[in-house]
């Protein structure tokens, strides 16, 4: 197996308060210096020193901005959050931070007759750089689930495609919610593509929904759970790769 290549070292440039339930850190210094163009929407993996470990904890997050010397990563606010979340919480300008990547951005199939992004907060930054880059002649929807009204983010969406956002302050914790949503929306005739990405149990319905109920064919769905309910990132994986061998 070939070896990872060496982690980037980035400096904290700005971190500020996006809505009331996201935080935006931009980063970059070093880092930048060969960093590939265009990844936006693509994932990352920060690096946080374990007290007695000589390995670092690493979390997944995603590229929602990128400049030629920046990029902008966005955090979900959580009241009780894990490392990454308290990093957020508290960086300040001038701190570093090692981060591995980026892995391959999931980008929706830019061919297609239409488009159907779905997802919640922790979906929101891939969801929103999808959106971005789009043909301006695009035609679908959006759903997208968040916490309060105040997490609405404007979004340079195309004429064509309509964004429905849905509240929920209780995340993972109302399952069929999306699947709700989209049940209620129009089936558009044509190929479409369809990208959707949020809590794990909500993942299965939606999964459902798109294989069983529309008939789905798998090239044309990109669909990811980015965390579990109760779970930290290691047992979220473990639940993932349990469930990828049941569907295969």
């Amino acid at each position: 197996m070939p070896n990872r290549p060496a982690p980037r070292r980035f400096t904290v440039l700005d971190n500020r308060l996006l809505t009331p339930g996201m935080r935006r850190i931009t980063l970059g210094g070093d880092g930048m210096a060969d960093f590939p163009a265009e990844q936006e929407s693509a994932y990352v993996k920060l690096h946080f020193a374990q007290a007695h470990s000589e390995r670092p904890l690493l979390r997944t997050y995603t590229i929602r901005h990128q400049r030629a010397d920046a990029v902008d990563i966005d955090f979900v606010r959580h009241t009780h959050g894990g490392p990454a979340s308290r990093w957020a919480e508290a960086v300040e300008p001038g701190a570093t931070i090692d981060i591995g990547g980026p892995g391959p951005a999931k980008r929706v199939d830019a061919t297609a007759d239409w488009f159907l992004l779905v997802g919640d907060m922790t979906a929101l930054p891939a969801i929103g750089a999808n959106i971005e880059t789009l043909p301006r002649e695009a035609c679908g929807h959006a759903v997208i689930e968040v916490h309060d009204e105040a997490d609405i983010q404007p979004l340079d969406a195309p004429a064509g495609l309509t964004i429905d956002w849905r509240i929920n302050p209780s995340p993972g914790r109302r399952p069929d919610l999306l699947v709700d949503a989209v049940r209620e929306l129009a089936w558009r005739p044509g190929r479409p593509a369809v990208w959707a990405a949020c809590e794990f149990s909500g993942m299965r319905r939606l999964r459902t929904h798109f294989r069983e109920e529309r008939g789905l064919p798998r090239e044309a769905l990109y669909i990811s759970s980015y965390w579990q309910l109760g779970a930290d990132e290691t047992d979220h994986k473990a639940a993932k790769r349990a469930d990828a061998q049941e569907t295969a």
